[in-house]
């Protein structure tokens, strides 16, 4: 007979002993997302173009736009926090919450709880802040965790350099294959800014973002970590895949 409560009182410990900041982004994005108009799952929103309405409002509303960022309007100050807790669509949130579970645990860790969660939010302000300063004319709305996850990435680059990673490469047939984590990282960033050289202001993948939160999380994590020792042995095995 299956023991459900010692099953959930054991679950409950991991978790109250985990890295609680991290499941608490991931869990905090998933309800907000599952609770707007984005997610399609509350009637009150209505359906067809009522539903268009109330999505295009909530981005504005919650989004970045960079042309009223950069002229500094005081509202606009805020966005770069409340649109790390936004996404486009389903795919995106996933995404994102499958990179910031499999890299931002032993981040956490590291950094600990505090310093983590202020971190990944300076990670996500800046790289959003500086997408919109490229941008600076751009009405497009932004909106997502990317900046700040891509900071956990660039971090967890120095971190744990030699932490191994199951990564799946669609050029390779998706085969799980398993690699250093500098490796698969690197891999990453250089697809990033080869992206961001070649995309424009228009709707579509915040590419610069993802640079610019990577930069950020490494060249952080090397001031803050440099003096300290670094993991050296391999690290347990993680998951992930190579995009966000």
């Amino acid at each position: 007979m299956i023991d459900w409560r010692g099953t959930a009182l054991g679950a409950w410990r991991g978790a109250r002993n985990g890295p609680t900041v991290t499941y608490g982004l991931i869990a905090g994005c998933v309800l907000l997302f599952a609770a707007s108009p984005v997610a399609g799952l509350s009637p009150a929103y209505g359906t067809g173009h009522e539903l268009l309405v109330a999505q295009s409002a909530y981005f504005q509303r919650w989004g970045v736009i960079p042309a009223e960022l950069v002229g500094g309007d005081l509202r606009a100050l805020l966005t770069p926090l409340t649109a790390l807790f936004v996404h486009g669509s389903w795919l995106h949130l996933l995404g994102n919450m499958l990179f910031l579970y499999v890299f931002g645990a032993m981040t956490e860790e590291r950094m600990g709880p505090a310093g983590f969660v202020l971190f990944y939010l300076g990670c996500g302000y800046l790289a959003l802040l500086g997408y919109a300063a490229a941008h600076a004319e751009s009405q497009q709305t932004l909106v997502g965790a990317s900046g700040a996850i891509s900071g956990v990435l660039g971090a967890f680059l120095y971190l744990f350099p030699r932490a191994r990673v199951t990564s799946l490469f669609p050029f390779l047939f998706f085969l799980p294959l398993r690699f250093p984590a500098w490796i698969v990282l690197i891999f990453w960033f250089v697809l990033q800014w080869l992206a961001a050289r070649s995309a424009g202001s228009g709707p579509g993948v915040a590419y610069l973002a993802h640079v610019v939160g990577f930069g950020i999380g490494f060249v952080f994590a090397w001031a803050r970590y440099r003096g300290a020792d670094r993991v050296k042995p391999p690290a347990a095995a993680t998951e992930g895949e190579s995009q966000p």
